[in-house]
């Protein structure tokens, strides 16, 4: 695969262990999302949440939105190897 694949997947990764961290901190009503590290960690992944936020509303305090981020990050993983795959095996042909 190529270096431009080969480094979306590595930052799609890394954004899911980042979103990952930040459900899990939330579960910590101590934490003070002003200060750093958490500030940095909010201001990285609530943006792309709130996308799905505005989707799915909370249910009873529980936020479902973290699934839908979730999917996606999957689909377009899977999209990305998917068009490389498509795209390697194109030019075996050559």
């Amino acid at each position: 695969m190529s270096i431009l694949v080969q480094t979306l997947l590595t930052f799609l990764s890394i954004y899911t262990v980042l979103l990952i961290i930040r459900i899990l901190l939330s579960w910590f009503p101590n934490v003070d999302w002003y200060n750093p590290p958490f500030s940095v960690l909010s201001q990285l992944t609530d943006p792309y949440l709130n996308i799905f936020r505005s989707i799915i509303p909370p249910l009873g305090g529980i936020d479902l939105s973290p699934i839908l981020a979730f999917l996606l990050l999957t689909f377009v993983r899977q999209g990305i190897i998917a068009i490389a795959m498509a795209t390697a095996s194109s030019y075996a042909y050559f």
